[in-house]
């Protein structure tokens, strides 16, 4: 009976740990197993208008304090799957429904081991008809203790000065 009860003591305890670990979890990444394939285009005129009824995001990341090789593969986040990635310095856009939503921003492996967050997170407030620009700033070695990524607010004029200047992204999921 004892050796029942400690079983389920540590089993109980093993469960608890697991859910911590979980919430640690930012809601809006996708799972870490999942990989892109990115290209980077010169970019034709990028769409400047949302879907009706949508919000449209553009993703930039900012690779221009990220002094090492090679650049970071960086996935998006939407409400806990990943929507697509960048690479170097570059862009892609998505439409999403207006409301709150989480987003995340992560690297797609570890480019160099250890060395601080990979990931970040935040929380938006989309209202349908805007157009939204969130900056990844992408920096190496680490300038702000040890985080690696940030988010970096963008007005649309910036934005849209920032988009001409880099190259557009498209990725596809690996099989």
């Amino acid at each position: 009976m004892k050796a029942i009860l400690v079983f389920f003591l540590l089993a109980a305890s093993a469960f608890a740990q697991d859910r911590i670990a979980g919430a640690a979890v930012a809601p809006g990444c996708g799972q870490d197993d999942v990989k892109f394939n990115v290209k980077t285009v010169n970019a034709q005129q990028p769409p400047t208008q949302p879907d009706a009824g949508k919000a449209l995001v553009y993703f930039i990341e900012d690779d221009s304090d990220f002094e090492s090789f090679p650049k970071p593969t960086t996935r998006a986040g939407l409400d806990g799957g990943w929507v697509g990635a960048t690479h170097g310095n570059s862009y892609f856009t998505f439409s999403v429904d207006p409301g709150i939503h989480h987003l995340c921003a992560g690297w797609q492996s570890t480019v160099i081991v250890g060395a601080g967050h990979q990931k970040v997170a935040a929380h938006f407030r989309f209202e349908a008809g805007n157009v939204y620009f969130l900056k990844v700033k992408n920096t190496y070695p680490p300038t702000h203790g040890t985080d690696m990524i940030h988010f970096v607010p963008v007005d649309s004029d910036e934005g849209m000065l920032l988009v001409s200047k880099i190259r557009l992204s498209t990725s596809q999921p690996k099989k």
